[in-house]
């Protein structure tokens, strides 16, 4: 039996970031222990955050736009925490480019938090790690923004997680092609172009995505994804963008999708879960749905399920 972790959502709301930040390193050293179990749980039914996800390919613009968002969220006296999620140390397995030496924030505001975090394994390019900060930081933040990894058309994990997601395009790279085979038009609930002052290039790239966006599956029906041009160097496009993840916010709030989404999320983030440990037959004989049908809490529900699959796999070995 693991020894206890002394975590409390309480000490970690009123400790500031050095008590986020401990918290966060012990969710990532302990990983199934009911401490953090415990936790995590807490901070879920704590939710209050709107998560806002960044997604696109490597170096179309995805720091810049969070650097952005942080500045307008905080001029507003809005507190921001950020998941910056970097490609994984083949040494190490932590995260290789460290975000926060591109991000522009001031280290004296306890209002802005932000945690880089290796992808580990993950094609899809968010960790359990990352997710389960994600969860912890929606209960203490106005604002959650996570930058993926941005490792181009696998990249949907951020699925899991983000209440809006944002796609980022940059004009003249074909990834507008790219996305009208690959289903990642699926995903987002805003689309930005970025490096608009290119002129013609972003407005071509504008209208593929509104035909690729045309013949997309649609999560939400109720919601026209809206298509946006940016530009970091003349400062264009960041009101718009502001708006629009204000706009989608409150839609998902009018119309009481957020806590049906949510919920949907974390459940098929569960089964990812119990699924790359232990096999779809895992899966099939996992007590989680059951368990958390029943009314027990959703880390709690899975910690059980982890510890019943390991003990019928002992059993019958």
């Amino acid at each position: 039996m693991p020894g206890p972790l002394s975590l409390s959502f309480d000490t970690v709301a009123q400790g500031g970031k050095r008590a986020l930040a401990r918290a966060l390193s012990d969710i990532e050293a302990n990983d199934g222990h009911p401490d953090v179990a415990r936790l995590l749980d807490e901070a879920a039914t704590e939710a209050r955050a709107h998560v806002v996800g960044l997604t696109g390919p490597p170096g179309v613009g995805k720091s810049t736009l969070t650097n952005a968002l942080i500045r307008h969220w905080r001029s507003e006296g809005q507190s921001v925490g950020v998941v910056a999620v970097d490609p994984s140390s083949q040494i190490s397995s932590g995260a290789l480019l460290g975000d926060r030496t591109r991000l522009d924030t001031d280290p004296t505001d306890q209002q802005v938090f932000v945690r880089s975090m290796a992808a580990r394994d993950r094609l899809g390019g968010l960790s359990d790690e990352a997710l389960a900060a994600i969860i912890l930081m929606r209960a203490l933040f106005d604002r959650v923004l996570v930058e993926s990894v941005g490792i181009g058309q696998s990249e949907a994990d951020i699925a899991f997680a983000a209440d809006s997601i944002v796609l980022c395009i940059q004009p003249g790279s074909g990834d507008s092609l790219q996305f009208m085979k690959a289903g990642v038009m699926e995903l987002p609930d805003i689309v930005i172009v970025t490096k608009a002052d290119m002129g013609s290039p972003a407005r071509r790239a504008r209208a593929d995505v509104e035909g690729a966006l045309s013949l997309a599956l649609r999560k939400q029906q109720d919601w026209s994804v809206p298509v946006l041009l940016a530009s970091a160097q003349d400062g264009t496009g960041l009101q718009d963008l502001v708006t629009a993840l204000d706009a989608h916010f409150a839609h998902l709030v009018s119309t009481h999708s957020l806590t049906t989404q949510r919920d949907r999320q974390a459940r098929q983030w569960m089964h990812d879960r119990i699924r790359r440990k232990f096999g779809q037959i895992g899966l099939k004989l996992s007590q989680f749905d059951r368990w958390h049908d029943s009314g027990l809490a959703l880390f709690e529900s899975e910690r059980k399920s982890h510890e019943d699959l390991l003990r019928r796999l002992t059993d019958n070995s």
